[in-house]
This record gives C-alpha cells, structure tokens and sequence, in this order.
C-alpha cells in the first residue's frame, strides 16, 4: 500500500478500531442503563457536590469583596529600589503625606470674565469644607495634604481661557477601603464632579475633573464591570459554544457550574491572600482571573466529557467508563495546569508589582479550575449517568456521535491529508508563522499616554485635553528632582536649559522657601508634553543622563518617572522571566512524554507561534483598530498566556499519540490521535479564545490587546500548529519523535 494511502488507525468515525471492551451484544447495549453505581460511589459523589455548593457560596462573596482590594496607581506597581519609589519616600520627610494631585481644570472659550474668576477662586475655597457624601461627617478638607489654613490657588492659563484648581490629597488615606463603603477617592472624585456640574457647566463654563486622582478613579470605574458584566459575558459566550458542541440542554450547565465554582473556590483563597497583603491585586489581574479559570475549567471538562462519551460507546457500567475515562485524562489535565501554573508563577521573578502578584492569583486560579474539573464535574457524570448527554444519549456499540466541530472540519481528512504529505505541510505552516513573526518590529510596546488608554471618553481625559490645550501639557504633574544642596543652583541652571522642560523651581511650591533634610532639597520643574506620554518619557531619561554629570546622587521622581521606571522594569521582567517559563514548561513536557525530542519541537513550534502572533497583532493594532501604542506588559502576559496555555493543546494531542504510537505505531498513532481528539481540542481552543475575547467589554487598550493576542494565538495554535504543524512534523521523523525513550528504542520493530 503506497505511504499516502495507509489508513489513519479509525474507523470511520473517529474512534479506533479497537475490540469493543463491552462486548457486541445488542440486547447488552438496550439495558446498560440498568448497570448499577455502587451506592458507596453515589454518596461520594453527592457528599463533593454538597461540599463544592458550600465553597461556591463563600468564595461567590470574596470574588465580590475583590474589587475593593485593587491596586491601579502605577507607583503601587513599582519595585522599592526604582527611582521614582526612592523619590517619593524621600519625599514623605518634606511633608507629612504624599500626595495624589486631584485637578479641576475649568474653560469658557473667548476668555474667562472677571465673573468667571471670582466664581471659581470662590468655588475653590468653598471645597475644603465640602462633605461630598464622605462618610464619618469627614470633609474635603480632611484629606488634603496642605495646611488646613492655606488656601487653594486658581492657577490661570497666560492665554486667558482656561484655569486651574490643584487638589493635593492625601495618597494614604483616601486609597484606605472602608468598610461597607466605596473608597474615600471614588466619593471626593464624584462629589467634585457633582460640584462643578451644578455650579461651574451651570454657568456655561467646560469644567473637568483630571490629574492622578481623577484617572485612577476612572480607571477603578472601568474595572467595575468586572464582577458582573465580564463573566456574565464569558459564561454567556461559553454556553452557546457548549450548546453547539454539545447539542444537549444539560451537560452545557454543568460544564459552566463547574467553571463558576473554580472561580469561587480560587477566589477565595486569592481574597484571603490579598487581604493579608501577600500579593497586590489590580482590576487586570482580577479580570484575568475570571476568565483565565472559565477558560481552563470549560478545557479541562471538555476533554474528561469527550473522553467519558468515547467510553460510554464501549462500556455497560457508566461508574467503568468514568474510571476510565478519568485515568485517560487526568495526566494531561494535570500536566496542562502545572504548565500554567507554573509558568504563571514565574511571574514573582518580576520587579512589577502587578506583573509579579498576577502570578499567584492566576495560578490559584487554574488550581481551584483542575480541582472542579476532577472532583466536581465527575460528580456531576456519576449522578448523570447517560442522561446527562440528552437528547443524544451515548449507548454501547451505537454509532458515535462526532460534535458539530468534528464533522465541520472533518479532522479525519485532515489527518489524511498530513499523512500524505507530512513534510510538504509542516514546511508550508513555518513558513508561514516565520512570516507573520517577520512584522513583530512594528509593535509598539513602549507605554502610552493616560488620555489613550480608554477606549471611551472619560472625564480625565477629556480633561487632560483641555488641559494640554490652554497649558503646558505637564502642568499639574512636575518632575520632582531629589539633589544634594549643594547643587541645587547647578540643578536650576541644567533644567533651565534643558529642551521640554520650564519653570524650575526650589521647594513643594514656586512661592514657597526650599527646606534642606539630610542635606539634600527637592526642586521641582513643568514638562511641556504630557506628564502621562512617552514623549514626556523620554524627556525625563535624557535629563536624569544630564543631571548625573551634576552629581551621580541626583535621583529623579513624579508621575513621568514612575511611568518610565515601569517601562524600564518591564523590559526586566521580559528577559527574566521569559527563559524560566520556557525551561518550565520545557521539564513539565520531558516528565508527561518520557522524551527529549518531541519537547523540543513543540517548545520550537510554540514559540514561533508566539512571535506569528504578535507580528500579526502588531499589524492588526496599527493597521486595523490603529491603536496609538501599547502598555509596557502587553508584550510578557502575551508571552505568558500563549506559551502556558497554547502548549496545551500539543499537550493533549501528543499525550493521546503516544497512547496510540504504543499499539499502531508512531506515524497510524499521531494520525490516529489527530482524527480522535481533533473535536475536542478544537471546541476548547475556541472555548478559551471567545472568553478571553470577553475582555473587550472593559473599555482599556490594554485588555482589548490581550484579548486579541491571546485568542487568535490561542486559534493560530489550536488550528494551524495543533492541526499541522506538529503532526506533520511527528509523522515526517516518525519514531524519533520519542527519542530516546522505549518508543523511539522499540520502534523499529513497527512500521511508521
């Protein structure tokens, strides 16, 4: 029989053509609902499912209770031994609390009138003693870091149209969550908005609230979907899928109350962690969570229930196709949250806070979704019996049903197809995956500016426009220079010659004497761009360079700075913790295969994927949604999710070849495991795609770039390296796809 023609090892539909373990009586599969459950094994599993109820009602509370633990400013990111983080606790000893500048910028085209300025200098003296819906009969005033006695200025603009009002609160206390209440920023931030709408826009001036403290405020309210909205949208996405995938109104719900207890049972673990302040949590890392364990529990369960459904085609006793089907799966379920999750905990070699403390909290995540998917949803099937797959009842020796995915892409011609000609397609899909890595210099990773970062019009933004427009761009966030006083005349002179940078200054204030600690004296200074963009960025690099020739003790802070010590750390953390997540995954692989060579080639394949990805992304992002940059991170949580996760569907494949290879041989075992698991691998990479794509219903940049690399790397995988490029590859070096372990020693006894 010529190469190409050989059969790939099914029979027609998908499954091997094994004996049937059930035996071929017909009469045998009319009554194998009658095969009785072990009462023992009954209780069992009602007592899991009473025990996953109790957790699913307690953690359901602390995924709630998240929100108000986040963390969103980028200086409560930043490592303690950045630049800007050493600045800002130096500067905790010029003043007793750091503050978070909250600004009212106010407009009236044509000029402001001599009514106008009175209005808002009055405007700006009433709100100290402004309640806001503060709680405790506390004030405004109350958390302002300056004297209560000193007034607030109205700074105007030298083109006359437009002033500003500088709230400096203080950073502490009003990021303090109180209890059975929204922070104290969220109320002052809306009180003054509430404000200004009734006593500013109702004289017909434009009126914003911005700065620091009105950005981080929108910024928490962007995250506020996240509790509801976000998951609802994911399960929501997963239900259709299951429903299509499935064809049954029951299983789809188990499937989805299996992902919705993980979720609760790893949410409150996280809760507890975070509120011992072990790691920090931001609305990202907690948006991450709730998808990342939908995801993974709705992948892991599809591929027990695939398998559950095969055995059910051969055994009487549905408690013996679930044994069965349970010890087929769980080593590549487990292998596949390992590789997550030890790669996500990878992510605590990283110098950002965020980055670092979203290593736990995705990789406890992934733990409570394994532990559902092997303890509750078996549980579920043990009491279901057969029913649980109604209308399309699984009987013993019935033509098996292939999902609508199975017969759609019909993976039994595919496999056909890779045996024909294995080296024509792995040679046809890396070149293309070189090709589309070929554009990775195009992405545009290096941070972008506050007012880019919503994909909706907010307040600080609008108002940062306004301020940018009647302003210089950075007034309102200063660079906050710390210099030894002895060059404090030399440290003026520099910045007054530096490009980008004004006003210069001694002190907290322009009008205020300069107080010496320790030697050293703040002086302060205005960025002509935007204190949030990377021009801004950069100006701040090339002083910080300048300033040293001064003196190498000079250290440079501010909100420019913090966004630059950022970008500088991410870079770190991309170089760090890169190589550690490949060496991990890389063992995790050696241990699941038993061989040297098939880890090799599916890290290869996994990593062009990655770079194809983000070459694509990056023409998409500047092309198609023309995105104006992207967040320093974007790049390593890419890279994290598409190598922990995107391995996993070589991982379930190649876990079933080697099953296969160990009875028909290397080349009929790939092939064969292709036709079998190509249904199932299939619906959980679009199961994971389509609930990260969920994402997009948080208006950021950020999380819509993340839902975008990671779903159709997650597709790119699933379909084309997956469906090709490894099987092509495995059949094309046939039994050295094992080397060295007994399959590659013993395979020449086969025919491959």
């Amino acid at each position: 029989m010529p190469r190409g023609s050989e059969p790939t090892g099914t029979n027609g539909h998908g499954h091997s053509p094994e004996p049937r373990r059930g035996g071929p009586d017909h009469h045998r599969a009319r009554h194998a609902s009658q095969v009785r459950t072990p009462r023992r094994i009954l209780l069992a599993a009602i007592a899991l499912i009473l025990v996953w109820f109790a957790i699913g009602g307690i953690g359901g509370m602390s995924i709630g209770g998240l929100s108000q633990l986040q963390e969103n400013d980028a200086a409560s990111f930043l490592p303690e031994d950045a630049e800007s983080t050493v600045v800002a606790a130096a500067l905790e000893e010029f003043q007793e609390d750091s503050a978070l500048p909250l600004i009212l910028v106010a407009a009236r085209e044509g000029g402001l009138s001599e009514e106008d300025q009175a209005t808002l200098q009055a405007f700006a003296q009433d709100l100290p003693g402004e309640q806001a819906q503060l709680c405790c009969e506390k004030t405004i005033g109350d958390y302002l870091a300056a004297p209560p006695d000193a007034p607030i200025p109205v700074l105007p603009s030298e083109d006359g149209q437009a002033a500003m009002i500088i709230l400096p609160l203080k950073a502490d206390d009003v990021s303090e969550t109180l209890e059975g209440e929204e922070r104290p920023l969220a109320q002052i931030v809306d009180g003054v908005r509430e404000l200004a709408e009734a006593q500013l826009r109702a004289e017909g001036l434009t009126a914003y609230v911005t700065g620091p403290a009105g950005y981080i405020n929108d910024l928490v309210l962007a995250f506020g979907g996240i509790d509801g909205l976000l998951l609802g949208v994911a399960l929501a996405v997963v239900l259709v899928i299951l429903l299509i995938v499935y064809r049954s109104p029951i299983l789809p719900f188990a499937v989805l109350l299996t992902a919705v207890f993980g979720l609760a049972g790893a949410g409150y673990v996280v809760h507890w962690v975070v509120s011992n302040g072990w790691i920090t949590i931001s609305g990202q890392s907690q948006g991450i969570l709730s998808i990342l364990v939908v995801g993974a529990a709705t992948d892991y369960a599809l591929l027990m229930v695939s398998r559950y459904k095969e055995e059910l085609h051969h055994e009487d006793s549905t408690w013996v196709a679930l044994k069965k089907a349970w010890r087929a799966t769980i080593e590549p379920i487990s292998a596949s949250a390992a590789t997550v999750a030890l790669g996500l905990l990878a992510l605590l070699l990283a110098d950002l806070k965020g980055t670092s403390g979203l290593g736990p909290v995705a990789a406890l995540g992934i733990s409570g979704a394994y532990l559902a998917a092997t303890t509750f949803l078996p549980a579920l099937l043990v009491l279901g019996r057969r029913w649980i797959f109604w209308p399309s009842i699984p009987h013993v020796d019935a033509v098996p049903d292939e999902n609508w995915l199975a017969n759609r892409f019909g993976w039994q011609r595919v496999a056909q197809m890779v045996g024909r000609h294995p080296r024509r397609v792995w040679v046809t899909v890396v070149a293309g995956l070189v090709i589309g890595a070929a554009f990775v210099p195009q992405l545009r990773a290096h941070g972008i500016a506050q007012s880019d970062v919503f994909l909706t019009k907010v307040d600080s933004v609008s108002g940062q426009e306004l301020l940018a427009e009647h302003f210089d761009a950075g007034s309102g966030s200063p660079i906050v220079v710390l210099t030894p006083s002895a060059e404090q005349e030399a440290v003026l002179a520099r910045l007054s010659e530096e490009e980008g940078v004004t006003e210069p200054y001694a002190g907290l204030a322009p009008d205020a004497p300069p107080t010496e600690i320790d030697g050293r004296v703040i002086v302060q200074a205005t960025l002509q761009s935007a204190a949030d963009s990377p021009e801004a960025q950069d100006i701040v690099e090339r002083v910080r360079e300048d300033l040293r020739e001064v003196s190498p003790q000079i250290l440079i802070g501010g909100e420019t700075a913090q966004r630059l010590d950022t970008r500088i750390a991410a870079d770190r953390d991309l170089l760090v913790v890169a190589p550690v997540i490949l060496l991990v995954v890389f063992l995790i692989l050696i241990v699941l295969l038993r061989a040297l060579m098939a880890p090799l080639f599916l890290m290869v394949a996994n990593v062009l994927s990655f770079a194809a990805t983000m070459g694509l992304a990056a023409l998409a992002f500047n092309h198609l949604f023309r995105f104006p940059g992207g967040d320093p991170t974007t790049v390593l949580y890419g890279f994290v999710f598409l190598i922990a996760l995107g391995i996993d569907y070589s991982i379930f494949l190649m876990t079933r070849a080697r099953e296969e290879s160990e009875r028909h041989g290397t080349r009929k075992g790939v092939l064969t495991a292709l036709s079998v698991t190509g249904g199932v691998i299939t619906s959980a990479g679009i199961v994971l795609a389509a609930t990260f794509g969920a994402l997009i219903v948080i208006p950021l940049v950020f999380l819509a770039q993340i839902a975008f690399i990671v779903a159709f790397g997650v597709l790119l995988d699933t379909l084309i390296v997956r469906s090709l490029l490894v099987p092509a590859f495995s059949v094309d070096i046939g039994r050295w796809t094992w080397w060295p372990s007994r399959l590659w020693r013993e395979g020449h006894d086969r025919t491959d």
